[in-house]
């Protein structure tokens, strides 16, 4: 199969582009805010530091100082281009990329895991309920619609009540219980799944209607196309001309979708996991937010736009690889 690079290289000179635009207007927006992390720290220290602290601090993060804007922005992209993402004041101080490298995987964990389910299983219903359109499997739309309406946290609350509450089947939240010492042993691995079930059922109840609903829609369109009825007129297996033909079509434009999805995996489900308590990027993200630690929202904006962007960048080299036609138009 001959690899496009002439279209992977248009693309990733576009993503490119939007990268740096993306990290311009990540780096002006906390400073068009109004506030700053020094003022919110030093309110909630109650008069516990000294002026002389307060000046140290607005020179560390560069708040309050006469370094003009420019220089500050090419100062900026320095940072960036040596790995240094700056030092958050909301988490005792410690390096932005650690805060963000200790919440990450628990986010990439959790919410990869049931991204990655709700899309596997809605696609393959939505395939086989759009081959045997007007059938029994039906009935799986209007379900699974309903419960794609109802919000994470409503579904979170619910099943913590009911599995938790009532039946005790699995914890109620957090990732694992106090005094679990975190490491590859069997404890505390269990102790991560257990606690993890109830978050990702409630994820992929909640977001497969959206992949069924797709992948269904798209069989209807392509199961009209002449090549379907050409291959069942050669008397092809039925389940050949499902999966080779029509559900392989079908899926082009899910993929797109699905690498959004997965790009947004990072920014994770900040409900979800402050209705379980659980330690992900999202929880990170609003405790930065609330305690206007701009070095650490930028930080997490940052790896949330790349992650989008290094995810659709793969999903357009897996786009023209499995149809030549896109590669053909772009070229």
């Amino acid at each position: 199969m001959r690899v496009p690079w002439r279209f992977i290289g248009g693309r990733v000179a576009f993503y490119l582009f939007t990268a740096w635009a993306a990290i311009t207007i990540n780096f002006f927006i906390p400073r068009m805010m109004k506030g700053d992390a020094v003022t919110s720290y030093m309110a909630r220290s109650q008069g516990q530091l000294q002026p002389e602290a307060e000046k140290a601090l607005r020179a560390l993060f560069g708040v309050g100082t006469d370094v003009p804007l420019w220089k500050q922005y090419f100062d900026y992209w320095g940072m960036l281009l040596h790995g240094d993402l700056g030092v958050s004041i909301s988490t005792g101080m410690a390096p932005v990329g650690d805060a963000i490298a200790a919440a990450l995987p628990w986010t990439l964990g959790l919410v990869g895991v049931a991204t990655i389910i709700s899309f596997v299983v809605g696609t393959v219903l939505g395939a086989i309920v759009g081959w045997r359109r007007g059938g029994k499997l039906d009935v799986l739309i209007p379900v699974t619609t309903f419960f794609g309406t109802v919000p994470y946290f409503w579904l979170g609350l619910i099943f913590i009540a009911i599995f938790s509450s009532v039946l005790g089947w699995f914890p109620a939240g957090h990732a694992y219980e106090v005094g679990v010492e975190p490491g590859w042993n069997a404890e505390f691995i269990s102790q991560v799944i257990s606690h993890a079930i109830l978050p990702v059922i409630t994820i992929v109840i909640a977001s497969i209607g959206g992949w069924l609903l797709g992948m269904r829609n798209m069989m209807l369109t392509v199961l009209d196309e002449d090549y379907i009825t050409v291959a069942q007129a050669k008397g092809m297996p039925n389940s050949r001309v499902l999966w080779r033909y029509a559900a392989r079509n079908a899926v082009l434009p899910q993929i797109q979708s699905f690498a959004l999805a997965l790009g947004f995996i990072v920014g994770g489900t900040i409900v979800m996991e402050m209705v379980f308590s659980y330690p992900g990027i999202g929880l990170l993200l609003l405790s930065a937010t609330n305690a206007k630690d701009y070095a650490l929202m930028q930080g997490i904006f940052l790896v949330l736009v790349l992650a989008v962007l290094v995810a659709n960048i793969l999903a357009d080299i897996v786009y023209a690889i499995l149809d030549p036609r896109t590669r053909q138009t772009e070229a």
